[in-house]
């Protein structure tokens, strides 16, 4: 059983990703690791080459400017790393730059990857989420955070990217047959300085719109509200993954955020209170199937 890591890349500097701790993550489960680096002079080539793991390939890429609507370029990236995990990869796992996976959990992993193999009616693995959010100490635990999503893909050349590469579907735009495993994703896509996360809100509005969209702009980092528009946030009593170690004690902004208030309409905070005495998600959104 062999599998390839995959992923892409643009202005990880800029935007300060933890790419690197993203990639080092998964580093020693994975025979191979795909990146694929976008168009830019930040310096990111060279901060996915100081890894200095013989393990990844770097492959580059020119994104496609015009194609902003929905996030549909994310997409078009997307399957552009996946088009390069060669075909003898029995499964390529997907990681997105601001996502990291806890060492506590590589071992579920392989094993799971191991015992569905060879059933090839399971196309995919399934992942617990944890959307950190404006600090390491808080996280998501809202309607508003997608509680999970596949990861590691069966590579059968018949996967594609699916809308903001969020999720995956076959290319005939079937719902993947996935199975859920005791295993989840760190995700810190929403945890930076706040003037780190401005610059990035003010490029990224352009992804999710139509190209005669003109932003916004947010023009001073003491007039964004990080927490505006926050429903729920609750606090985090786990560990990190050790690779976040260092970037988490280099944090240097402070977030004291009152984790009993509360924004709902009338049905979410119905439904809110309904998952956390159930531990079920009701009318959740799914892009797969659970088999």
């Amino acid at each position: 059983m062999k599998i390839c890591g995959f992923t892409f890349v643009r202005n990880a500097v800029k935007f300060d990703y933890p790419v690197t701790a993203s990639i080092s993550s998964i580093l020693s489960i994975v025979d191979e690791f795909i990146v694929s680096v976008g168009n830019c002079d930040d310096g990111t080539l060279r901060l996915i080459e100081s890894i200095g793991s013989p393990k990844i390939k770097i492959f580059h890429s020119t994104w496609d400017e015009s194609i902003k609507e929905g996030g549909g370029v994310l997409a078009v990236e997307t399957d552009k790393a996946l088009a390069y995990v060669p075909a003898h990869y029995d499964w390529a796992f997907y990681l997105q730059a601001d996502e990291v996976v806890h060492e506590k959990d590589l071992d579920k992993i392989v094993a799971a990857a191991a015992k569905y193999t060879d059933d090839k009616k399971v196309e995919g693995l399934l992942f617990n989420y944890t959307h950190f959010y404006g600090t390491y100490d808080y996280f998501g635990d809202s309607r508003r955070w997608y509680k999970n999503e596949v990861r590691v893909l069966r590579n059968n050349g018949n996967i594609a990217s699916f809308r903001d590469a969020q999720g995956f579907r076959t290319k005939r735009g079937k719902k993947l047959a996935v199975k859920k495993i005791d295993a989840g994703i760190y995700h810190y896509g929403w945890v930076r300085h706040p003037h780190n996360q401005l610059e990035k809100l003010n490029s990224f509005y352009m992804l999710w719109n139509g190209p005669e969209y003109k932003a916004p702009p947010i023009a001073d980092e003491q007039e964004f509200d990080f927490f505006k528009d926050v429903d729920s946030l609750a606090l985090f009593g786990g560990t990190h993954p050790a690779v976040m170690k260092e970037r988490i004690a280099q944090k240097n902004w402070q977030v004291n955020f009152d984790v009993k208030r509360k924004r709902f309409s009338f049905k979410d905070k119905l439904l809110y209170r309904l998952e956390k005495l159930t531990g079920k998600r009701l009318f959740d959104y799914r892009s797969y199937r659970i088999v």
